[in-house]
């Protein structure tokens, strides 16, 4: 419903305002803040425990602000990926993660993107616009109410840059941290980046241990300025600099994605030059077969190649792991995010 207020974008203090505002005591905002963040209510009809004419009046000039399912697939993982419709009418993507540990939201942090890494599919849509933090704190209630479980793990790793939002991204986890909302601790919350320093030294000066993961992709300057363009604005040297410094200050490790490409990314004296890249910053190199999207000319590394680049960066001392490629069997894994019109099945699940 564009143009009312969305009040999944509202704070405790600010929504003590609406009910003021409304002639209510200022108790009612305990009892909104519960049903919005907690309960995960999609309509005023849901606050029971509001009198009804209050619920009348709040639905007449706001919403609950979660996103539309428009359809959903199910891997043979037991991922769910979900097409989500916003108020104005753009559409995301977000993703539902079921790991051993709890399930994990994946959420988007923008409608498409701008960055135009080369191996992700959804710079091909450019950026359409930024989400407000209500609107990523809607992803992550939608799929809970869809599965009836509350998330575990919450990682910015959907579609867009989230440190090209960055104020809605820190509005967005300040919110789902505090006790009025979801409680989950900082050291549950990953923010990806594709390297744009300034926004780490930003995330580094807040003070709180949120997760940094980094898309690398490349040991150097000349093969990631053709991959990670950002990098023509921060090399390197500036974005090692940058995490070393968000290391020090949160004592987090940082990760670093490294998506193998067949024959572009993946060669031993490549993994070597990676390896002196990161040594002595603590770190965590995630490798990840990379997850082939159609149109950008690329063919995921094979098996023993990978194993290859794994055993030299260990010898060399760097945690290095591969990830499991949950979601690829319905395009929902890392870099796959785009929008396809085929999804759009009547009825939302395809598994």
């Amino acid at each position: 419903m564009a143009g009312k207020a969305n009040l999944l974008d509202y704070d405790r203090e600010e929504l003590e305002e609406v009910v003021r505002g409304l002639g209510e005591p200022r108790w009612r905002a305990a009892q909104l803040t519960r049903w919005l963040f907690q309960k995960g209510a999609a309509s005023f009809d849901e606050m029971t425990d509001l009198p009804a004419d209050l619920r009348s009046r709040l639905a007449r000039d706001f919403t609950c602000g979660q996103p539309e399912i428009v359809a959903k697939r199910r891997s043979r993982d037991q991922t769910v990926k979900y097409l989500l419709g916003l108020a104005d009418g753009q559409e995301i993507e977000a993703v539902w993660l079921a790991y051993r540990f709890g399930p994990t939201a994946c959420v988007s942090s923008q409608a498409g993107c701008r960055m135009g890494c080369r191996i992700c599919a959804s710079g091909l849509l450019g950026r359409r616009r930024d989400l407000s933090a209500g609107e990523i704190y809607g992803q992550v209630l939608a799929m809970e109410r869809d599965h009836g479980q509350k998330v575990t793990h919450v990682v910015l790793m959907g579609m867009g840059e989230p440190l090209d939002n960055f104020d809605a991204v820190v509005r967005f986890m300040g919110m789902l941290a505090a006790p009025c909302g979801h409680g989950l601790g900082f050291r549950r919350l990953t923010v990806s980046t594709c390297g744009l320093v300034p926004g780490i030294y930003r995330l580094r000066d807040l003070g709180r241990p949120v997760n940094l993961a980094v898309s690398l992709h490349a040991p150097d300057d000349e093969l990631r300025n053709r991959l990670v363009p950002v990098n023509r604005a921060w090399p390197l040297a500036e974005l090692m600099a940058a995490c070393r410094a968000y290391a020090q200050a949160t004592s987090r490790r940082v990760t670093f994605e490294y998506a193998l490409l067949c024959g572009v990314n993946d060669a031993p004296a490549q993994a070597r030059e990676l390896a002196d890249r990161v040594a002595g910053l603590l770190c965590h190199v995630n490798l990840i077969p990379w997850n082939a999207v159609e149109g950008l000319g690329f063919t995921p590394s094979a098996p023993p190649a990978v194993r290859r680049f794994q055993e030299i960066l260990s010898g060399r001392g760097i945690p290095v792991t591969v990830r499991r490629r949950l979601g690829a069997d319905i395009e929902g894994a890392c870099g796959q995010l785009r929008l396809k019109s085929t999804e759009r099945s009547p009825g939302g699940s395809a598994g």
